[in-house]
């Protein structure tokens, strides 16, 4: 008897940490700008905290009974706030304004089939996106080391 207790001790002894060991970190950001948007969206709402002072903070953004969870909601409202900004920027052509966007505009007024045949380059042609954006991407970099060398 006493040996099965030691051996199913030492089994929880082992299993515990192992268990700990393997759980993902759910409240890590994926990304470092997903981290940095939540830093910022952190001092903003701590600079809010400051200028509104504590009740009247906890009042805005608190939601459970006793209103103590307010700064998390506050920063994950902020955080969900600029990634809308964000999402609005590149839709308005931010990051991508670029070479992927002008391909998209290229093999819609020219069809898909005329596009896969320009662009592609493996049996099926459905690389062709891919290396309509990698030739547009290395043009434009090309065209700027042209515009820095002209500069000097």
């Amino acid at each position: 008897m006493r040996k099965w207790f030691v051996i199913a001790a030492a089994l929880v002894a082992l299993g515990i940490p192992a268990a700990y060991a393997a759980a993902p970190a759910k409240d890590k950001p994926a990304t470092a700008q997903a981290q940095g948007s939540e830093e910022s969206a952190a001092k903003a709402c701590k600079a809010e905290r400051q200028s509104l002072g504590l009740e009247a903070f906890q009042k805005k953004h608190g939601t459970n009974h006793n209103l103590r969870n307010a700064f998390g909601k506050c920063v994950s409202a902020k955080s969900k706030d600029g990634d809308d900004e964000q999402d609005e920027a590149d839709d308005e052509g931010g990051k991508s304004s670029g070479p992927a966007k002008a391909c998209k505009a290229e093999r819609t007024s020219i069809g898909t089939d005329a596009f896969a045949r320009k662009y592609g380059t493996n049996h099926n042609l459905h690389n062709a996106f891919g290396k309509c954006v990698s030739s547009k991407a290395k043009g434009k970099a090309k065209d700027e080391d042209d515009d820095e060398k002209d500069h000097d």
